[in-house]
This record gives C-alpha cells, sequence and structure tokens, in this order.
C-alpha cells in the first residue's frame, strides 16, 4: 500500500528532498547527491530543488524525479555541476547538442565553455596541421582565419597519400559477425533449420562503420569513438545479413575472406535432434 506524502509528520506541502537523489533523466537513471543538484543556485536544476517539498516535480513510476531530456548528454551536465569544470572525450561530436542542453538547464558559463572558438589550436579539430603562431590584429582577425584554414588543409592533402582516398571514399576493412543456432537431424539426415540471427555485430574504422550503415548503425556500445579509431562493439540495428550484404556492396566492398565455427549445445531428449551454435564472420574491403 502507497504511503501518503506526510506519513512521517511531515506536512504534505514540506516534504523535504533526500540527501540521496534518484533522477531519470531521458530514461537513463542518475544518483547524485541534493547537494550537486543545488550547486549552481540560479540553474533549473538549483531552481527545482531548492523548493521547500518536492510536490510538484515530475516523478517516474518507480518514484525517481523525471526530466525529459537527453539521458546520455546529462552525464556532461551532472559532472559540470559537480565542479564547475567541463571535461570531454577527444573527438566530442556532440558539442552542438550538449550546448543546447547547457542553454534549457541555464547553464551560462558552461555554454562559454561549449562555444565554438576558431583558433590556431582548433581550428582543424585536434588532429589539425600546425599553423602560423604569430599573433592577428583584431581588424584582420576573421581574414586570418580564412587563410590559415585553407593553407592549413591543402598543407594536410599534401600528406595523405591519394591511393588511400579514390573519389572521396576511403578504403579499408570491415568485418561482420553473428552468433547463430540451427537444429540438424539424427544422422545429419534432415534439412537443417535455422533460427533468427539475434544479432550483427560490426567492426572497423568508426568512420567507414558510419559511412557505410548510417542511420542503421547502433553506436550505443561505444558512442565516443573518434572517427579514425577501430571498433568492435557496433551492432545494425536490423537482422538480416543480406541486407547488410548489399549496403556493403552499394559502397564498394566486397568480401575477402569469411570463417565460421559450431559447437553442439545439447540434443534434444524426444527427438535427438542436435541443437548447434555458431559464430561467423565476414571481411570486406574496398579497394
Amino acid at each position: 500500500m502507497a504511503l501518503p506524502d506526510n506519513a512521517g509528520g511531515v506536512p504534505g506541502d514540506e516534504v523535504p528532498f533526500p540527501e540521496i537523489v534518484e533522477l531519470n533523466v531521458g530514461g537513463q537513471v542518475y544518483i547524485t547527491r541534493y547537494s550537486t543538484l543545488t550547486s549552481v543556485p540560479d540553474s533549473l536544476l538549483g531552481q527545482m530543488f531548492s523548493q521547500k517539498s518536492t510536490k510538484g516535480l515530475a516523478r517516474d513510476t518507480k518514484g525517481r524525479f523525471f526530466v525529459d531530456r537527453d539521458g546520455f548528454l546529462f552525464r556532461y551536465i551532472l559532472d559540470y555541476m559537480r565542479d564547475q569544470q567541463l571535461v570531454l572525450p577527444d573527438h566530442f561530436p556532440e558539442r552542438g547538442r550538449l550546448q543546447r542542453e547547457a542553454e534549457f538547464f541555464n547553464l551560462p558559463e558552461l555554454v562559454k565553455l561549449l562555444v565554438p572558438k576558431i583558433s590556431k589550436q582548433n581550428s582543424l579539430g585536434d588532429d589539425g596541421c600546425p599553423s602560423d603562431p604569430e599573433e592577428s590584429s583584431p581588424s584582420t582577425e576573421a581574414a586570418r582565419n580564412l587563410a590559415m584554414l585553407g593553407a592549413a588543409a591543402a598543407a594536410c592533402a599534401s600528406l595523405v597519400p591519394s591511393s588511400g582516398d579514390v573519389g572521396g571514399k576511403r578504403s579499408g576493412f570491415i568485418t561482420i559477425g553473428y552468433r547463430g543456432s540451427y537444429t540438424l537431424g539424427r544422422d545429419s539426415q534432415t534439412d537443417a533449420k535455422f533460427r533468427r540471427v539475434a544479432r550483427i555485430m560490426v567492426c572497423g574504422k568508426t568512420a567507414l562503420a558510419k559511412e557505410v550503415f548510417g542511420e542503421t548503425l547502433n553506436e550505443s556500445r561505444d558512442p565516443d569513438r573518434p572517427p579514425e579509431r577501430y571498433t568492435s562493439r557496433y551492432y545494425l540495428k536490423f537482422t538480416f545479413l543480406e541486407q547488410a550484404f548489399d549496403k556493403l556492396a552499394d559502397a564498394g566492398f566486397h568480401m575477402v575472406a569469411c570463417n565460421s565455427t559450431g559447437t553442439c549445445a545439447f540434443a534434444h531428449e524426444q527427438t535427438d535432434d542436435k541443437i548447434w551454435t555458431s559464430y561467423t564472420e565476414y571481411v570486406f574491403y574496398r579497394e
């Protein structure tokens, strides 16, 4: 039986906040201290949790305070409220969206840290070529920045072998892997009965995987992977191998190798049919 708000002797409109607060932000659960949520008094969270009571705040079915925002990006909002410092992973692709979240939570100092700045250090990102260290005057800053961008881009392009990027497409490998199971009758005299593929895994460079599979690529298990790094934790949102092969073929890839392993899991007690499990990989390459 649910207890009323004033079961502890406190009037219903003056229920205090607990020291440890559970939040549900867009489906992601966070547990933090009450002092963290009120560390920036003028912020949205500071105002929400500085009230005299919890009455009026939205809650989910388990009683956690609910905020209808991006649950993944909220981790950086909460980190900032702990010590008022911004620490992001390398090659962070969600900077613009995080800035929007900072504006929503009314964190102006965080917004300032997230505003894009064109300078000799980050005009081309973390991996850009070195630019002219000479200081620029305010009157010619915009023109000099554009000139540095063009010169640096040309210098970087000259360092990249032309054979690695033909027609705007990069060369490289992508490996498709999946686990499957099938039933085989006694003495292998009957046809194998295959079951549905549970998940198709993708291994390769992040940039290549995103280029080929686009919105059908699930990046939730490795969300911050830089474009030029490799990953084996992506998987596809669909479970049809033919669809994966079609996308690779359309992108100019062709299969160069494959391998498979299988083990007998157990036999059916009544029919003696053997249930096998297998893991199969297909390696694709684009020149």
